[in-house]
């Protein structure tokens, strides 16, 4: 969809600057005209019709001074310079600026030439000439954006749903595209509000639920969500709307994708499975994100990985005065640095390849670049395999996090921002055991350090590898079967994107020693989601019931029983408190023994006497 839309701005630059020049010229003849005839009708109102003989002279005379006076004032307001959009409201201010000046003008010189008309010829002709002017614009400016409207045989007819600022935008976007395919036909909204409202002239024709009626009332194909804040649950009540009318859904971006960019033609996609999933609607603070962001020496751990790639390409959008990423893998360093800054050189000492289970390498690290701000997103995290092989979940999560935990103490660190899984809310799994056990460990740090400790804990990540909707489209690919653990299997989701936003923005709210819990919406079904995904791919592909695997939960949850939450800061974020765990609690790094598991549980389950402040083992 590049094409049409480069060639229609093509286009659209083409017209406007081969007619400039002449368009101006036509205006400023237009304007002195309409000042002449102005200041004529003018006086022959005054006089009531019959202006004495003597005075038509006089009349005359004046009218041609003031349209000298009118173009010598726009030339001065700089009417006449094409510094303004053509009929845009901009240029409108100048011409009543113009008018006015022109005015006050005329009416010194009347009473200069000892009243050569009355005075309330100027002021009646400035009602007039601003009425012509500004008429002449409007006109001219109607005649271009038809012109420029889509109107080829192939264009297709769009209901546009959601008349804000989105709306506005996408149909200003299409109107001006004349070779566009997409000609906006009708707008939807739910705000009663608007029920009278006109964009470009296409008219809000009722609520989203009016969809089908409107759709076939005006021959309309396609249906446009333009509302880049809608969440998972809205996108898929349209969608069904869609399929009842047998037209195609498209929808923008979500706001976390568009980064408060303006919206174009060629944002206009199909719906996705993170779409229907895992979109929803939170407000950003990005004055709070900046404060602690911008200027700062910001690292981020596992920088390669599908959050901490996107963590990176985020935070690079806030000026950090340095950004040091730190992964073990070089080629998802080399693949993060060409995302961000269009090259992949490998040039660059903010790109660490390091382990963070090397405890003296951390140090090193952190002391190289004096961190400030920390992002540990770093850990192992696919479930079954941590089952099999627990000390490895012990290396990374438990005393990786410790050794960087460690460094960020040394060097003074002012917010270490560690990210946490819904699996640790009442662990059952390695997974779930180590990465309560990183959040307690942060949280003992926060009680004894200057700076701020926190962690972050969300559910699944659409689009992440390893992701539940790419290893079903591996499946269908290869024609099933799609395997599913058990047909009531449910877990939240959200988009990498918006998963990051919350993140970035929790790390401005959270206080010390908490656990931040981003509210992810509804859990949603899995065999639903595999049901979706066959549906799309139109092939008899089968589903396959193979049972929970050991550790793993039939239902996610995001907050412990124990844990009791609270949103003072951020209606999509929660606040828990944690109770730390000294690391001289924690099993050695290289326990490896077959109970290594219930070790794991035990220690998960270790309280903390207040007021000896010592950890020890519930009776």
């Amino acid at each position: 969809m590049n094409e049409p839309t480069t060639a229609g701005l093509g286009r659209l630059r083409s017209v406007i600057g081969s007619t400039g020049r002449r368009r101006r010229r036509i205006q400023a003849i237009a304007d002195g005209s309409a000042m002449f005839v102005s200041i004529v009708i003018a006086a022959v109102l005054r006089y009531e019709f019959e202006v004495p003989g003597n005075l038509m002279r006089d009349t005359i005379l004046f009218a041609l001074v003031g349209a000298a006076v009118y173009l010598v004032a726009g030339m001065v307001s700089g009417l006449y310079s094409g510094k303004w959009s053509f009929g845009s409201f901009e240029e409108l201010s100048t011409v009543v600026e113009t008018v006015s000046i022109a005015t006050v003008v005329l009416l010194g010189v009347t009473l200069v030439l000892d009243r050569l008309v009355p005075l309330s010829v100027p002021l009646i002709a400035s009602s007039f000439v601003l009425t012509a002017s500004a008429g002449v614009r409007y006109i001219w400016r109607w005649d271009l954006e038809r012109r420029l409207r889509p109107s080829h045989s192939d264009v297709e007819r769009v209901v546009v749903i959601g008349a804000g600022e989105g709306g506005h935008q996408i149909v200003t976007a299409m109107l001006r595209n004349p070779s566009g395919r997409y000609l906006p036909v009708a707008l939807l909204d739910d705000d009663p509000l608007k029920r009278n409202l006109r964009v470009r002239g296409v008219p809000v024709r009722g609520g989203h639920a009016q969809l089908g009626e409107v759709a076939a009332a005006e021959g309309a194909t396609i249906a446009l969500l333009a509302i880049p804040s809608a969440g998972s649950a809205l996108i898929r009540e349209v969608e069904e709307l869609a399929d009842a009318a047998d037209i195609q859904l498209l929808v923008l971006p979500s706001s976390s994708e568009l980064y408060g960019a303006r919206v174009e033609v060629a944002d206009i996609r199909p719906v996705t499975p993170a779409d229907l999933l895992g979109r929803h609607e939170h407000d950003t603070d990005v004055a709070s994100i900046a404060g602690y962001i911008t200027g700062k020496r910001v690292l981020v751990t596992g920088a390669g990985g599908s959050i901490g790639s996107e963590l990176c390409r985020q935070l690079y959008r806030y000026a950090p005065a340095s950004l040091v990423m730190v992964e073990r893998d070089e080629s998802a360093l080399h693949a993060v640095q060409l995302s961000i800054e269009g090259r992949a050189m490998l040039d660059s000492r903010n790109l660490v390849v390091a382990d963070i289970r090397d405890r003296t390498r951390m140090h090193q690290v952190f002391a190289e670049h004096q961190p400030e701000v920390v992002f540990h997103a770093a850990a192992l995290k696919h479930l079954p395999l941590l089952e099999m092989h627990p000390s490895e979940a012990l290396k990374t999560n438990v005393w990786g996090t410790v050794a960087l935990l460690e460094a960020a103490l040394e060097v003074g660190v002012e917010r270490f921002v560690n990210i946490s899984t819904d699996k640790a809310a009442d662990p059952t799994s390695v997974l779930g055991y180590t990465k309560r056990i990183a959040e307690r460990v942060t949280a003992d740090v926060a009680a004894d350090s200057p700076g701020t400790f926190l962690s972050v804990r969300f559910g699944n990540v659409l689009g992440s590898r390893g992701s539940v909707l790419t290893a079903f489209k591996a499946q269908i690919e290869a024609g099933g079967p799609v395997t599913v653990t058990h047909p009531e299997v449910t877990r939240y989701f959200m988009t990498v994107e918006e998963a990051v936003q919350l993140v970035i923005q929790a790390g401005a709210v959270g206080r010390d020693g908490e656990t931040l819990i981003l509210d992810m919406g509804t859990p949603v079904r899995i065999a639903d989601v595999a049901r979706r995904l066959i549906a799309e791919s139109e092939r008899p592909i089968e589903i396959v019931y193979t049972g929970l695997r050991p550790g793993e939960k039939l239902h996610e949850i995001l907050v412990g029983e124990a844990e009791e939450g609270e949103r003072p800061m951020h209606p999509g974020i929660s606040h828990v408190q944690v109770p730390p765990l000294s690391k001289d609690r924690l099993p050695p790094y290289q326990f490896d023994r077959p109970d290594l598991v219930a070790e794991l549980a035990k220690v998960c389950a270790l309280t903390e006497d207040a007021s000896s402040h010592q950890v020890r083992r519930p009776a």
